[in-house]
């Protein structure tokens, strides 16, 4: 989502997700798994269910891309394309990032009540905070390391460190770009298989149909 987004934004952007993130996690989805495990408990199983079919279709959409044949578009098409501000592609960003995070959150957040859903109520509550504060902290404390890991690589590579660990912050430059494109396709790989799993596990089908299935 950061990129081709200015990278002095790049925090910025990752910050307002994260805020965004543990808002939905705190004020709205845990409240609202608490509120449907004590009058529809029933129900829960089908939003994960909706929620891994969103998944599914998130990962079947990159997957999509990945292979699709993409074409130079025509002087006509180029003409009719709309043209935007940089704080208006940011802020479609971060919307589509918070729609994303959303359903991810909200499978995090009963997944997290249904380990507790027999505790005392006091108990659940605490529980649902204390994930709901330490998920977004470490999921996006890693993101933001990862997209400033090439200006951390290159301020180790400075002359005025040791060779050894010029030759580490090098290294790390070299190999963000390889190791942001295996963690695309691992990332759309765990989307398809969190969401076939959920999916599988409500209607109660057995992991080996799962498992044969890839």
């Amino acid at each position: 989502y950061v990129v081709g987004l200015d990278p002095k934004r790049e925090h910025s952007i990752i910050y307002q997700i994260a805020k965004r993130s543990l808002i939905n996690k705190a004020i709205f989805l845990g409240p609202a798994a608490l509120v449907l495990g004590y009058f529809a408990p029933a129900v829960i199983p089908y939003i994960l269910m909706l929620g891994g079919a969103y998944l599914c279709f998130e990962g079947y959409e990159k997957v999509h891309s990945m292979f699709s044949k993409t074409h130079e578009p025509t002087d006509e098409l180029t003409e009719e394309m709309e043209v935007i501000t940089p704080e208006e592609l940011e802020k479609q960003r971060v919307s589509g990032a918070i729609r994303t995070d959303f359903i991810l959150s909200a499978e995090i957040m009963a997944i997290a009540y249904a380990t507790v859903a027999d505790s005392p109520l006091v108990n659940q509550i605490v529980v649902l905070m204390a994930v709901a504060v330490f998920i977004t902290v470490a999921v996006y404390g890693f993101v933001a390391l990862i997209v400033k890991a090439d200006d951390i690589g290159v301020h180790m590579a400075q002359d005025k460190f040791h060779p050894t660990t010029q030759k580490i912050g090098r290294g790390i430059v070299k190999s963000m770009p390889s190791f942001l494109v295996i963690l695309g396709y691992v990332g759309t790989a765990a989307m398809l298989w969190v969401g076939a799993e959920i999916i599988a596990h409500g209607l109660h089908l057995p992991l080996e149909v799962l498992d044969n299935s890839f």
